[in-house]
């Protein structure tokens, strides 16, 4: 109940003694935060790009006329479907041999154990243009291949040239040699899987192959995905190195052209060219083969990029069917 004999009650501050009342949101001025190093460092990496696209667009050493014409040249084109098929061939034999491997290392025996971890040391250790040099000289060391009793009598057996060739060679070289990082991959993505699964699999009598297939596997390859996607684009970098066994791939042949005419840039360019666009293709089918493998973890995945932009041009198309309502003049309200 206020007083009435005009002196404050007690606690009550008094005009010009007590703490001042905070001043009202309405009066205090917003100030937006200021990024001076973000825009710096913008700014700059902006003026490094255009200074670069601008060397790109008028140094003459690029030679952008011999680029053009060898870009999409009929030998260019057969080297790079060279440089695709050992890609394909050293990736499915590769992850097939490493598959192997992994659940040989995962197993409870250990000559498996022993096995698998020997290949895996020694195929690790050896660099990939050392392996495909040896077994491009197999023949030197084997002359015949043959079928028979281990220890015993050869029944049937055959030149190693005729049944090895050079691009048999590279093959058997690059699908060695990835299979003993695919085997780490795979069993890395195996141990990943929750224990439980299989005991609980085991429980409903479901055999262990049916398991491996059907229950381990599938969880397995969210964290097999990412790691086998940038092992295989290594791969198809990789492949270059084979030009020392004289094998027209992209990289081989870039190499002969540039031999005969000299144009050193431009041609390294085409070759440049070809490995962003088919590293591109082939980040893309990862990024969707890691989308459907995610459907039991992500309920609701995020849109891809050709969903985002379809939704941004119905969102365009239904603002241009809109109609435009006009604003009445001011004196008009009332």
């Amino acid at each position: 109940m206020a007083s009435t004999t005009g002196i404050a009650p007690p606690g009550a501050a008094t005009p010009g003694t007590g703490p001042e009342a905070p001043p009202a949101p309405a009066s205090l001025k917003v100030v937006p935060a200021r990024h001076h190093a973000r825009w710096a460092a913008a700014v700059t990496v902006i003026v490094l790009a255009a200074q670069f696209a601008h060397g790109l667009a008028t140094n003459p050493v690029w030679e952008w006329g011999v680029f053009s014409d060898y870009v999409l040249s009929e030998t260019i084109v057969q080297a790079v479907w060279v440089t695709l098929q050992l890609t394909a061939y050293a990736t499915v034999l590769g992850f097939l041999l490493g598959t192997v491997l992994a659940f040989m290392r995962l197993s409870r025996s250990p000559v498996l154990q022993t096995v698998a971890w020997t290949y895996i040391w020694i195929f690790r250790s050896i660099p990939m243009i050392v392996q495909l040099v040896f077994w491009f000289n197999l023949s030197a060391l084997y002359e015949e291949l043959g079928f028979g009793i281990p220890f015993g009598p050869v029944f049937w057996s055959v030149d190693s040239n005729s049944i090895i060739g050079t691009m048999g060679a590279a093959v058997i070289g690059l699908t060695l040699h990835q299979a003993a990082y695919a085997a780490e991959i795979v069993r890395g993505g195996v141990i990943a899987v929750d224990h439980g699964q299989l005991e609980a699999a085991a429980a409903l009598g479901i055999p262990r192959l049916r398991q491996i297939r059907r229950i381990v596997l599938p969880q397995a390859m969210r964290a097999i995905l990412p790691t086998a996607g940038n092992e295989i684009i290594g791969l198809l970098k990789g492949t270059s190195v084979v030009y020392v066994m004289s094998i027209g791939e992209l990289f081989y042949q870039t190499q002969v052209i540039y031999g005969r005419n000299g144009r050193v840039i431009p041609l390294l360019l085409v070759a440049t060219a070809w490995y962003v666009v088919l590293t591109s293709l082939l980040s893309v089918a990862q990024y969707y083969v890691e989308r459907h493998y995610a459907r039991g973890a992500d309920r609701t995945p995020p849109p891809t990029p050709v969903q985002r932009a379809r939704r941004f041009l119905r969102g365009l198309r239904a603002a241009a069917a809109r109609p435009v309502v006009p604003l009445e003049p001011l004196g008009d309200r009332r």
